[in-house]
């Protein structure tokens, strides 16, 4: 199944317009306000970075087409505090609200420099690597998740049955596709992979030039 959120490769969804350098950082006012909520929201530890991922995955296809970035952002944090249980469909429509017993976790604005320079480092105990720098390794085809159908995953299609090579080995680290799904953090190698340009995109692309992706050892197999 074509995932909408998976967009890299796809014809026919116009050229990408790069903001002119110097322009703002937030377009409009609210994107501030948009992106610090999803931050406060995601600092009471409902959720992992990978569940909250897939949640704009999950927008409604129409929605998913026809949302800015922030209002992707809004809409999957609306989902993941109800899904959660964090607020009541009632009190986002509006009505009473009561004490939230999360609200000793609440984000104080005077601590959010602090917690924003830490981090939520992903790297954890794992098995050992099957590849070395080096080494030529193959994307598995299809791209899909394959402990639930339908999930998250990293593996984007454009890369998918494509031959690289590693170039780089990171350790094992939380593997999304479990994580995301309240499977548990199951970390994995965490590799980053070097494709020609060429072999991704076609002849359009120039000779050359490398597309480089950090991709789990179950996304790959020795070529």
């Amino acid at each position: 199944m074509t995932r909408i959120h998976d967009m890299g490769g796809r014809f026919g969804d116009g050229p990408v317009t790069p903001e002119p350098e110097g322009a703002r950082v937030f377009a409009e006012a609210w994107h501030a306000r948009a992106l610090a909520l999803t931050l406060a929201s995601g600092s009471l530890g409902q959720w992992t970075l990978d569940r909250s991922r897939h949640a704009r995955e999950r927008l409604a296809p129409a929605d998913y087409a026809t949302f800015t970035y922030y209002e992707k952002w809004v809409a999957a944090l609306t989902d993941l505090l109800v899904e959660t249980e964090t607020i009541t469909r009632a009190e986002l429509e509006g009505g009473e609200t009561a004490l939230s017993p999360l609200a000793g976790k609440r984000l104080a604005s005077d601590t959010v420099p602090d917690v924003l320079s830490k981090g939520a480092p992903t790297d954890r105990r794992g098995p050992p690597p099957a590849f070395a720098v080096g080494d030529a390794v193959a994307t598995r085809r299809p791209p899909r998740n394959d402990r639930i159908t339908g999930g998250h995953t990293r593996l984007p299609a454009y890369a998918s049955g494509h031959i690289g090579n590693v170039i780089a080995s990171h350790g094992s680290h939380v593997f999304p596709d479990t994580n995301a799904h309240a499977l548990g953090e199951g970390p994995e190698p965490l590799y980053t992979v070097a494709f020609s340009a060429r072999d991704l995109w076609g002849p359009d692309a120039t000779q050359g030039d490398e597309v480089m992706l950090d991709l789990w050892q179950s996304y790959l197999k020795p070529a």
